[in-house]
C-alpha cells in the first residue's frame, strides 16, 4: 500500500493522539480518497505568485527549527514547475542560519497566508541554496525592485495543504487600501462636480422636464 503523502506530518505519533482525539477516522478516510496533493495544481500556483511574503522553515543537525521571512512585490515567488518554487535569496544580516541547516539537512516548510483572503496553505519539501548560477538568480529578481540577489533558492515540493480560514484576521495590503481610497476619492469628487453642474442647470431652469413659470 502506497503511503499517504500527509505522512509527512502525520507520524505515528501524531495518528496516535489523532486516534485518542477522536478525529483519526476522518483523517484516515481523507488518505484513502487520495489525500494531500504532490503536486502544484495551477489554482495553487496563481495563489503562490500572487504573495508578497512566505515563511520559510528548516531544521538543524540537533532538531532546532529556525523560521524565516522572505518578501517581496507580487511575483516575487516563482513557480518554476509543478514540483519546483524558487525565488532570489536578497542580502540581509548576514546570520546565514536558513544557509547552514540546509547544508545540513534539505527538509524544509514553506507557509504562506493571505490575509484578504483568509487562506493559508502549507507546503512540505526539501530547500537548496544555488550559488553559482548568476543567470538564474538573475531571472528571479521581480523587475525594478530595489533589492541585492545573493543567490536563489529552490524548494522542490513534496506534499501541501490549504487550511479553512478559520481564526485567520481580515486584513489589507496598505497599496491596496491606497488604491480602494483612491478610487472612492475620485468618485465622490466626480459626483460633486455632477451636484454643482445640476444645480447650476436648476438655477438657470434648464433642467430637463421642469417649466419656466
Amino acid at each position: 500500500m502506497q503511503t499517504p503523502a500527509s505522512d509527512v506530518a502525520f507520524t505515528p505519533a501524531v495518528k496516535a493522539i489523532q486516534a485518542r482525539k477522536g478525529s483519526r477516522a476522518t483523517y484516515a478516510r481523507m488518505e484513502e480518497r487520495g489525500g494531500w496533493q504532490t503536486a502544484i495544481t495551477p489554482d495553487l500556483a496563481a495563489f503562490i505568485v500572487a504573495q508578497t511574503s512566505v515563511f520559510l522553515a528548516t531544521v538543524n543537525a540537533d532538531g532546532q527549527p529556525y523560521i524565516q521571512h522572505r518578501g517581496g512585490p507580487p511575483g516575487f515567488l516563482h513557480v518554476l514547475d509543478g514540483q519546483t518554487i524558487g525565488f532570489a535569496d536578497f542580502a540581509g544580516n548576514r546570520q546565514y542560519i536558513t544557509q547552514g541547516n540546509l547544508t545540513e539537512r534539505p527538509n524544509a516548510h514553506l507557509f504562506l497566508i493571505d490575509y484578504a483572503q483568509r487562506r493559508r496553505v502549507k507546503i512540505w519539501g526539501e530547500a537548496r541554496i544555488v550559488e553559482d548560477d548568476d543567470g538564474l538568480t538573475a531571472s528571479m529578481m521581480p523587475p525594478d525592485y530595489k533589492a541585492r540577489p545573493e543567490r536563489t533558492l529552490l524548494f522542490t515540493v513534496k506534499t501541501w495543504d490549504a487550511n479553512c480560514p478559520q481564526h485567520i484576521p481580515q486584513r489589507f495590503e496598505a497599496a491596496d487600501v491606497a488604491s480602494a481610497l483612491g478610487a472612492r476619492d475620485q468618485r465622490i469628487s466626480e459626483l460633486e462636480a455632477e451636484v454643482a453642474r445640476l444645480g447650476v442647470l436648476r438655477g438657470g431652469r434648464h433642467v430637463t422636464g421642469l417649466r419656466s413659470p
